[in-house]
């Protein structure tokens, strides 16, 4: 049995938290992150905001990151080897994906942005926080590419906001989290949540 988990949701909100957390409990559980498909630095344009438009779904490389959730639909179990993750006993004496659970989480800011990965999901979930919360996380991370000022209220928030409208447009079956209730809380529902999905699945 294979089931896909979307894990998307504002900058900063508490996405990569979950799905580590997700990763450790859940079994044969292996992620994509989106964050891992971003372009260049130097392939990434400026928008008239005067901005470098890290924050569109043109930043990232959406071929190849769909190619990657086919590759672990089409075998979960060489995926899983091939990065890395350790599997369950079961899954692992077999190489055909029968046996057990093979579950993919797939996390990022936009993946509820692009029509192919809408279809793919067994189970979506968002994470929001509100503006003064998020800037506030925001200001305390350090990236790569450090953040020019101005980015949060010129860029990234207007983005996040255009975004989630198009997102709410697109895909209907979004559970919504409150990344401003505890991490214990956003876990729990989550996996519930799933282990409900899993049941049914049965």
């Amino acid at each position: 049995m294979k089931i896909i988990i979307g894990i998307g949701g504002v900058t900063n909100g508490g996405k990569t938290t979950l799905t580590n957390r997700l990763l450790k409990t859940l079994p044969n559980c292996c992620v994509v992150h989106q964050d891992d498909f971003f372009k260049k630095p130097d392939q990434i344009e400026v928008g008239e905001d005067g901005f470098r438009q890290w924050d569109v779904i043109t930043a990232l490389d959406m071929e190849a990151m769909i190619n990657t959730v086919k590759g672990w639909q089409e075998n979960p179990v060489k995926f899983a080897r091939s990065h890395g993750i350790s599997l369950s006993p079961e899954a692992e004496e077999s190489d055909s994906e029968d046996k057990g659970v093979h579950i993919l989480i797939v996390e990022g800011f936009l993946i509820y942005n692009y029509k192919p990965l809408i279809d793919v999901y067994d189970k979506c979930f968002y994470i929001s926080i509100p503006y003064e919360e998020c800037k506030r996380r925001r200001s305390t991370r350090t990236y790569t590419v450090p953040d020019p000022p101005g980015l949060f209220d010129g860029h990234v928030w207007p983005m996040y906001l255009k975004h989630r409208k198009e997102m709410e447009d697109n895909c209907d079956r979004i559970e919504y989290l409150d990344g401003m209730t505890s991490k214990e809380n956003i876990y729990n529902t989550v996996y519930e949540s799933v282990q409900n999905c899993l049941l049914n699945k049965l």
